[in-house]
């Protein structure tokens, strides 16, 4: 707990100083958490389904009695799986892309977030409508265009073009954003009914962990079957 407290002292600290840089500084991090989270489970889960059977190269025994037969003798490939059935190494540069993407993100929502709060005060006499009408309008407005710009910008820096673009929206688009209204109201409520407002995003942003845990796990569940480049799971928060 005292580390804890440590850290919310220094992190408000910073806000009150820088409190732009700050936001996109937590953003960035908590993104390069959130992909790091995702991937590795994505790996573990990999190397379960696709773990290659009969004989390890580190079974010495069964080794030896193979050896026996002559005719049939032991080779290297058959030791060594090929490597589709591996887990995909971790992948550095989808991971930079993430902390730019929350990096780059975090003064929109910043503004957002600070817009939400002048247009929809809370008082100790009426903050659960204000807080409500907050919500509406985050889902309502601010969610399909984050999780729109997600998929744009994540395909345009991975190199796809128009068509890409059309795709991956064209795919991914109304399920993620089916996804988010059954995960985000009730997150949401939570953030704007007890947050302060220098919390409110690093708030979203670490429960948008276990989210981008969730969706690369459901994305991942094709690719098992059918391997192919990993489409990306939103980011902290998409949005």
């Amino acid at each position: 707990m005292a580390i804890i407290a440590r850290l919310v002292s220094r992190f408000n600290a910073y806000y009150d100083e820088r409190p732009l840089l700050t936001m996109m500084v937590t953003n960035a991090v908590l993104g390069g958490i959130a992909d790091t989270v995702a991937q590795s489970i994505t790996s573990v889960r990999e190397r379960a389904l696709r773990k290659p059977g009969g004989i390890a190269k580190d079974d010495n025994v069964a080794i030896e009695i193979h050896e026996l037969d002559r005719k049939n003798p032991w080779n290297e490939h058959d030791l060594i799986p090929d490597s589709i059935h591996l887990p995909p190494p971790f992948d550095f540069e989808r991971l930079t892309r993430f902390m730019a993407y929350g990096f780059a993100m975090a003064p929109l929502q910043y503004k957002w977030f600070s817009f939400l709060s002048r247009a929809f005060p809370m008082t100790k006499t009426s903050a659960f409508v204000p807080a409500m009408k907050r919500v509406a309008f985050d889902q309502l407005i601010f969610a399909p265009f984050g999780i729109g710009c997600f998929f744009t910008v994540m395909t345009v820096a991975e190199g796809g073009g128009r068509r890409a673009v059309a795709h991956k929206l064209r795919d991914m688009y109304i399920p993620t954003l089916k996804a988010n209204f059954m995960v985000w109201p009730a997150v949401q409520i939570i953030n704007f009914r007890l947050m302060p407002v220098q919390f409110q995003l690093p708030f979203v942003s670490t429960i948008g962990i276990a989210w981008t845990a969730y969706l690369s796990l459901t994305n991942a569940s094709d690719e098992v079957e059918q391997p192919k480049t990993a489409p990306y799971s939103p980011n902290i928060r998409l949005q």
